[in-house]
């Protein structure tokens, strides 16, 4: 987890241009480093490092003896890049996971680079031999990209949009900043003046699609067919090694767990494998609620359960409240359920941060889209458009959850790995038949909870245990978060300030004082940037208002919390 920053062809003073660069400066807190392209006197990168994997040679940008020509500026984990090495008998210099790109790139080119990647990155490649400059990002964005082209072709790139803002460069209009799009990588052509001209944007991997690295890694044990057990078995199997592969790292894990069926099985399958690998400490756990909320019972039994270290953060509205506005610039966001949902990680992670040495944290992000594990999946008409909006919510996750999840933790300088997104465990997940999928007996995610019975992996009430909200589930059942945010705003935003608000803003115009209230806040933090967030997350099928799944018609609480 890092950040990064890149200019090509800029007008202005690099030095001035580089104090943007320092606003993303918590996503490595650990050293940072501005360097210029020998050669071209306006391009430069700018490097933020979090520690996780090779103390020694882990500045970036990367460069080594045998490409003197490239530069590689990169945030993210390879989790197959000592296997990549050994396959192709590449000669390393360092230990850095990265270094992979120069050689896979060197012998094949970027499209099958890309593709051969085992993990989650965000890449800055520079090639200063053959003029060429590539962007490219991980198929679901867990790790964030953004980029600024103007009409002369001058380029800035950054792991957040906020280190684009305030560039200064002769403009006629201003350039738009967007995300990269995930699972694609892009081609310029970069000219002596320093100035760039987009040659190709490809699609090197789509989540339906087996990636190519997997052929290079066989599984002991996967079976073929759709047979229910076999298909419970290969379940396991590859989620299991979702995990395993991301023990990588010199630095401390720890795993959030909101005692939710997700963050639970990720939570004990990285206890059983801490042990198996005889990691020097216990794992650690992290739960945040109000002191009655069934999220952090429920957290407590898991954890009792599986043995870990467990933390108990306490959760008042009034602290959510307070730490609102923080959250929305690092989320760059204005829709409603990812705020919701985001104080609490925020929250957490903070914690974390100042209590803890525990600095690569896993959670449960992405099985939700993966496994219809929402409550409106209960009404979906037919399992194909189960199994179509699945796929939808996972190529979105880049503007939603995994938005949340990166910079909430980011937020506090800690690295996030999510195993449920895993390349190979998604495509096999999305190639089972859609009747397999879909909720059943009343219960969402009925697979995977089929995956795991008997397995004695967490208790079987947590195992059967219903969806909850995140935002929704670290509340108190006497009072929801969701209430005490809503009264807040009662008494800050007026009726007739809502009727004016499709007015004040034509694009996605918030329909509650809720909406109206976070769109005020992002506006006055990136005003006119509206288009980051291109539509509210909603659920389907249903007549919905709000996002929030305790207040749809079909949300029954567990009767026994």
């Amino acid at each position: 987890m890092c950040g990064i920053w890149a200019v090509f062809g800029s007008d202005e003073c690099l030095a001035i241009q580089c104090t943007n660069a320092m606003k993303i400066a918590h996503r490595g807190p650990d050293a940072f480093r501005f360097e210029n392209v020998n050669g071209f006197t306006n391009c430069c990168f700018g490097f933020h490092r979090l520690a996780i994997v090779d103390q020694l040679y882990g500045m970036q940008p990367l460069r080594v003896k045998k490409f003197p020509y490239l530069w590689l500026c990169y945030n993210g984990e390879i989790y197959n890049h000592i296997k990549m090495k050994n396959h192709f008998e590449f000669d390393y210099q360092t230990k850095v996971d990265g270094e992979i790109l120069l050689h896979l790139y060197d012998r094949f080119g970027i499209e099958k680079m890309a593709s051969l990647l085992d993990g989650v990155f965000a890449f800055i490649l520079l090639d200063t031999a053959n003029r060429k400059i590539f962007l490219g990002r991980d198929t679901y964005g867990v790790r964030p990209l953004f980029r600024m082209l103007t009409d002369d072709g001058f380029l800035a790139v950054c792991s957040e949009a906020k280190g684009l803002t305030d560039i200064t460069h002769s403009m006629s209009s201003p350039a738009k900043i967007t995300p990269f799009p995930p699972g694609h990588f892009e081609v310029f052509n970069l000219k002596l003046s320093g100035k760039v001209e987009s040659i190709e944007m490809g699609r090197f991997h789509c989540c339906t699609d087996e990636p190519k690295h997997a052929s290079y890694n066989s599984l002991e044990g996967l079976g073929t067919g759709f047979e229910l057990e076999t298909v419970k078995k290969n379940i396991r199997i590859l989620f299991e090694n979702a995990v395993k592969k991301r023990l990588m790292a010199h630095r401390r894990i720890g795993c959030l767990l909101s005692g939710g069926l997700d963050s639970s099985l990720v939570a004990a399958t990285l206890v059983k494998l801490a042990k198996e690998e005889q990691l020097p400490y216990p794992i650690q756990t992290f739960s945040i609620g109000a002191e009655d909320s069934p999220d952090v019972a429920a957290a407590r039994k898991v954890a009792e359960y599986i043995g870990s270290e467990h933390h108990e953060v306490n959760f008042t509205p009034e602290e959510g409240i307070r730490v609102l506005e923080e959250v929305i610039v690092h989320l760059e966001s204005f829709d409603i359920t990812t705020i919701r949902a985001s104080v609490g990680m925020y929250m957490i992670s903070k914690y974390i941060r100042e209590k803890t040495d525990s600095v690569v944290i896993f959670s449960g992000e992405g099985s939700d889209e993966l496994t219809q594990g929402y409550i409106y999946f209960h009404k979906a008409p037919s399992p194909k458009a189960g199994a179509e909006d699945s796929v939808r919510l996972l190529e979105e996750l880049y503007l939603f959850d995994v938005l949340r999840a990166d910079r909430t933790t980011a937020a506090h300088g800690l690295e996030l790995r999510v195993p449920f997104l895993d390349h190979r465990f998604t495509s096999y997940y999305l190639s089972l038949p859609e009747e397999m999928r879909v909720p059943k007996d009343g219960v969402e995610k009925h697979l995977l909870r089929e995956a795991f019975k008997g397995m004695n992996l967490i208790p079987d009430e947590i195992l059967w245990r219903r969806k909850e909200a995140f935002s929704d589930g670290l509340s108190s059942m006497k009072k929801s978060w969701y209430t005490s945010l809503q009264e807040h705003i009662e008494s800050e935003v007026n009726d007739s300030q809502l009727e004016k608000a499709a007015k004040l803003y034509p694009f996605n115009p918030p329909k509650t004082k809720e909406g109206f209230f976070m769109r005020q806040i992002f506006e006055k933090n990136f005003p006119g940037r509206h288009e980051w967030t291109p539509h509210y997350w909603m659920p389907r099928w249903i007549k919905a208002t709000d996002p929030s799944a305790r207040t749809l018609s079909i949300y029954k609480p567990d009767k026994d919390e």
